[in-house]
């Protein structure tokens, strides 16, 4: 598999065009290749949720997919929620009720959260709860990730 191939997608609304081998995961080619520290190397086994993106909208463990699966699609990354350098209510709600700890799961806490608002923008605690379950946070002990998230929902009212 040493033979590179030729992938186009959308990276934080920007296209981009890279040249990877067929069994480069989606994690090594945003962290090593395209220099994306905010998606987490953890568990390496779709465990952890520490390399959480959103691929076309949906939460995704980035160390599970191959990077030519991304060929054509939209990927996003926390830096890719940020608008007009104003952080998004996500972000904010987390500063504010203090979420963020050692900050290791918070981009991929935060991303399938956004794909949670993108679709129920009046989640319930058990919404947000389940939502979340896949990603692991060993500071928190997710109540403040909770109380975060139930503070965004006041944004979309």
């Amino acid at each position: 598999m040493g033979e590179e191939v030729t992938i186009r997608f959308t990276l934080n609304g920007k296209e981009v065009e890279v040249r990877v081998k067929p069994n480069t995961t989606l994690l090594d080619l945003l962290r090593r290749k395209l220099k994306i520290t905010s998606v987490k190397r953890g568990c390496e086994r779709g465990e952890c949720g520490a390399c959480t993106v959103l691929i076309d909208n949906q939460p995704v463990n980035s160390c599970l997919i191959l990077a030519p699966q991304v060929d054509g699609k939209n990927v996003v990354t926390v830096e890719g929620i940020v608008e007009d350098k104003k952080l998004h209510p996500i972000q904010e709600a987390f500063i504010e009720t203090g979420a963020v700890q050692c900050g290791f799961c918070t981009p991929g806490i935060i991303l399938t959260l956004k794909a949670l608002f993108d679709i129920n923008p009046n989640p319930s605690e058990e919404d947000i709860r389940k939502a979340i379950e896949g990603n692991l946070c060993r500071c928190t002990g997710y109540t403040k990730i909770v109380e975060a998230a139930l503070l965004v929902k006041k944004h979309f009212k």
